[in-house]
């Protein structure tokens, strides 16, 4: 059932009122109003529905309209809607959530510290970085090390880490302190050394960044599992096995960006257990709640723990959220594990995952697809001029948004980086929505070769 709306009158007081995130006005013109959702499905209120191809921004992991996350946020606000979780109170869900969370993520990360979201995240794990070191007579090694096309939030540490350029110059540009080095970028990545496999030399960029600055200069290094937003970029196997070496060696914090990839969405609980490697530090969000409430965190290793321990009070870890560990949150964080547990959603973003790259890649025959990637329920077409070159298309061309507007009119909403199109469905997917994703993008394609 659609919801009466008074359309035009929403979206008037929209451009009255509102700025939206990454806000241009000529692109705020003509917005969905979305009003409904259900499933892997969402519906705007002008009547139209959806396949939501991308989990919304992907986190809504669950689906759609999950009345028992709703009912789990009633129950806790009837009894104690919010609390402060500064240092000397607690609450029952914050503490039962830092339990359950230790019992999923990986053996060495026991500690755990709430905020709002991705951003505030990895700023915390930043900002820890730097605790860790300047604690223990070091205050110099403060660089933090990330990747080009990494994406880890707007906040003005995050932003600086992120690494896609157009985030960067109307802010002042990065602050000091941060560099990248390139992606583990299969179909781009041109290994300068051809002795060792491209993923050992990928990460291998990142011994060189050290020596260049010096290890004593560098606190952390910070990583995605799995690019998202700057891409769909799945590593090489051997990639993080090499990183944990490298830093490792060179006594380098190792900070796993799990906001994307945590909670089942590459097909296991979090995103490097598939290379069998443990980070230091690990960032949080979205899939923890399936975005039902904005909650995020950091969990740390016991070495790093121990130095936030070990500080003086005059030099304690001066760190904070007013909603860090809010009960609300973290109540509906838990009621959302059980679900993915219940369900066995975890499993079945393996399945699902596979099925949908296997159907992509029936598709790489077509025209100017360049490259189908894809790990778990995270997937993504790279679309070029030239498929021997691998040549781009000019931006002028916007090859990209023409397929996004193509699949949008056939009922599927998702997103594009550049010429890029990424998948990221909600777990409770079906089988025939998967393989409607694919004929969407199936007829799409053509459609826009045409037009060429």
């Amino acid at each position: 059932m659609t919801l009466a709306v008074d359309l035009k009158r929403i979206i008037d007081s929209d451009h009255e009122h509102l700025i939206h995130p990454l806000f241009h006005p000529n692109d705020q013109k003509e917005p969905f109003v979305w009003v409904q959702g259900s499933g892997a499905t969402i519906r705007s209120a002008d009547g139209r529905e959806f396949i939501d191809g991308l989990s919304c921004l992907w986190n809504v992991n669950v689906g759609h309209g999950r009345k028992e996350l709703a009912h789990a946020a009633a129950r806790q606000m009837e009894q104690l809607a919010f609390a402060s979780g500064y240092t000397g109170s607690t609450s029952i869900p914050a503490v039962q959530l830092g339990e359950k969370l230790a019992s999923l993520i990986y053996p060495s990360i026991r500690r755990f510290f709430f905020a709002c979201g991705g951003g505030e995240a990895n700023d915390s794990a930043i900002k820890t970085a730097r605790f860790f070191w300047n604690s223990q007579g070091k205050p110099d090694k403060n660089k933090i090390i990330a990747r080009e096309h990494g994406y880890h939030g707007v906040t003005l540490a995050a932003m600086s880490a992120t690494g896609i350029p157009a985030y960067w110059p109307m802010f002042g540009g990065k602050l000091p302190g941060f560099l990248h080095i390139a992606a583990p970028y299969p179909y781009r990545f041109t290994p300068g050394d051809k002795t060792v496999t491209p993923g050992v030399a990928a990460a291998n960029l990142l011994e060189t960044a050290i020596l260049e600055e010096g290890a004593d200069t560098v606190a952390a290094f910070i990583a995605e599992p799995v690019q998202g937003a700057g891409g769909l970029i799945v590593p090489q196997e051997d990639y993080f096995k090499r990183i944990r070496e490298i830093c490792d060696r060179y006594d380098v914090l190792f900070i796993a960006d799990e906001v994307i990839t945590g909670f089942g969405r590459t097909g296991r609980w979090f995103g490097l257990e598939r290379y069998a490697v443990e980070p230091d530090m690990v960032s949080f969000a979205k899939g923890v709640t399936s975005g039902y409430l904005p909650l995020g965190g950091i969990g740390l290793s016991e070495r790093v723990y121990q130095v936030i321990a070990d500080a003086p009070p005059d030099r304690r870890w001066m760190h904070a959220f007013t909603y860090s560990g809010h009960p609300t949150a973290c109540a509906v964080g838990l009621a959302n594990i059980e679900i993915l547990e219940r369900e066995g959603l975890v499993a079945e973003v393996e399945r699902k995952g596979n099925k949908l790259l296997s159907g992509l890649q029936q598709l790489a025959s077509l025209d100017h697809v360049g490259d189908v990637r894809g790990i778990g329920l995270m997937a993504g077409i790279e679309f070029v001029e030239d498929k021997v070159t691998k040549k781009a298309f000019a931006p002028s061309l916007k090859f990209g948004e023409r397929i996004y507007k193509e699949c949008l009119g056939r009922g599927l909403y998702s997103r594009i980086r550049g010429d890029i199109y990424m998948l990221a469905p909600p777990f409770v997917v079906s089988d025939e929505q998967v393989d409607r994703m694919v004929n969407i993008l199936g007829e799409a394609i053509p459609a826009v070769n045409k037009t060429l």
